[in-house]
Parts: C-alpha cells; structure tokens; sequence
C-alpha cells in the first residue's frame, strides 16, 4: 500500500495524505508545519498558493471521475 493518497475532488482541490514532501521549482522544501494531510489549489484563486483556502467555493466547477489514460509512447 502506498504511503501516500493523492485524491481529485470534485468542485475542489487536490488532497494529499501520508509522506509526503512538496517542493518548488528550484527543489526548496515548503515548511507543512508537521501535516500529515494538505490541499493543493486547482482552480487559481486561492492567496495561498499552491495551497487551497477555499476561494474556489461556488466559482470552480470540475466533476472528477477516474480514467485510464492511453499506453506510454516508447
């Protein structure tokens, strides 16, 4: 079983759980202040990016339903 859970949420951010690190682009570590569960933004409004603070509520719309994507191309 995987140490971390990664879920797309409908109408909403991106939430993760377990071991984790999030890093940016340059690989400097973001202080979590010892959470063990975060939500990344997805629909660009928040004022605390990339985290979610909720400004999505009634302006972000995006139903999540899993999907296989196509083979890898070699």
């Amino acid at each position: 079983m995987a140490t971390t859970k990664i879920t797309i949420k409908s109408n909403s951010a991106i939430r993760i759980e377990g071991d984790f690190e999030i890093v940016d682009s340059e690989g400097k570590v973001y202080g979590l202040g010892g959470r063990e569960v975060i939500s990344l933004c997805r629909c660009g409004l928040t004022k605390n990016a990339p985290f979610c603070d909720g400004s999505h509520k009634e302006n972000f719309t995006h139903e999540a339903t899993a999907f296989d994507l196509p083979e890898k191309k070699v």
